[in-house]
């Protein structure tokens, strides 16, 4: 999974980054900080991993990953060029999901590129880029089906279907918001479109109002209230005390946590919300070679799911021995669970589930 971080200059972006990933990407008090993306690779925590690595005591631990990239902060008019222009929006293209981290702060301290704090005014400014980025690749898209169309009607079909969404990209309105058949999402999908890839909106809040309780806060239910309505997710999240923790050794953490009367960390609750936003959940393997995580998504069936491990193992897919990790973990062995009668054999139209313990069975 790779998600993008984007954000207006000075909102909190890199310093979210430096705490996600540990990667040290520069945060300073000025626009632009951030000239080349920055790239960091985070595993995901998973206690189900680390049983089972007790249990196998295997050769190699391959958890789950996400990459994240930082973005360089965009401003008004990044789409035609302004700031770093839009070489940065292209980054963008290449991820999942983004992570739009809003401020919902005032500090005297920290610049706001804006002048003020204003989320909603913030949130629609990037949102604005980001569309009249996309109405630029679809004019370009719709050229290119006309040119075809006149070998092939049903690059025709195509630009039609795309006049129609630029229309409603032209009213102000994002690509993810469009009502439209599954036949022309399919169409729609292939263009690449920012503004179609789902939102998890960071509202980075300060230390006092984050510790204290910030669901009355005015700036934060702006962004509850405006997310709900578009379908996306809201993490409320504070950027500098995530990097407070980041910088305590592993041992401490928890303790940290604990005093501050939170259950866990931001990077773990962004981890879970980009999961449940991207309709994701992970199998297992295990064995003395290696105990590994694999994600998919949801309604994945078995022989799709074998497919991740290797090509083979779907073409030439037998059958699925699958035990729940909650059954496997109360059994305390394969071999209980196995005599319990807890491991299943399941088929071609198994659809996976998360913490599935699985071994497949192919021919080639």
């Amino acid at each position: 999974m790779k998600l993008g971080i984007v954000g207006l200059p000075n909102v909190g972006k890199s310093t979210l980054f430096n705490a996600i990933t540990n990667a040290g990407a520069e945060a300073a008090n000025y626009p632009f900080c951030t000239i080349e993306p920055n790239v960091g690779m985070v595993t995901v925590p998973d206690e189900r991993l680390d049983f089972l690595a007790k249990l196998y005591e295997p050769k190699k631990y391959t958890p789950a990953v996400i990459e994240f990239v930082d973005i360089a902060g965009l401003v008004k008019g990044a789409s035609k060029g302004e700031g770093l222009g839009n070489k940065f929006l292209s980054n963008i293209r290449m991820t999942d999901a983004i992570v739009h981290v809003v401020r919902c702060f005032d500090d005297d301290n920290v610049i706001h590129v804006e002048g003020s704090t204003d989320p909603l005014r913030d949130i629609g400014t990037i949102d604005l880029e980001l569309i009249m980025a996309d109405m630029e690749m679809l004019e370009r898209r719709i050229d290119k089906a006309k040119k075809a169309g006149k070998g092939d009607k049903k690059f025709l079909y195509e630009a039609e279907v795309l006049e129609k969404l630029l229309a409603h990209l032209n009213e102000g309105k994002n690509a993810r918001s469009y009502a439209c058949s599954e036949e022309e999402a399919e169409i729609i999908a292939q263009s690449e479109l920012l503004t179609l890839k789902p939102v998890i909106y960071a509202a980075n809040l300060d230390e006092k109002t984050f510790s204290a309780g910030y669901e009355d806060n005015a700036y934060y239910k702006a962004v509850v209230e405006h997310a709900a309505a578009e379908g996306s997710q809201v993490l409320p999240i504070c950027a500098k005390l995530e990097q407070e923790i980041a910088e305590l050794p592993e041992e401490e953490k928890g303790m940290f946590l604990e005093e501050l009367g939170i259950e866990e960390s931001g990077l773990n609750r962004l981890i879970k919300c980009s999961y449940s936003l991207l309709g994701l959940i992970s199998f297992l393997t295990c064995g003395s070679d290696e105990v590994r995580a694999w994600t998919i998504k949801r309604g994945t069936k078995a022989p799709q799911a074998a497919g991740k491990i290797h090509t083979d193992f779907e073409r030439g897919f037998i059958r699925a021995e699958i035990v729940a990790f909650d059954d496997l973990k109360a059994c305390g062995s394969m071999n209980a669970a196995k005599e319990k009668g807890l491991v299943r054999s399941e088929g071609k139209e198994y659809v996976m589930q998360d913490g599935d313990v699985t071994l497949f069975r192919f021919n080639v």
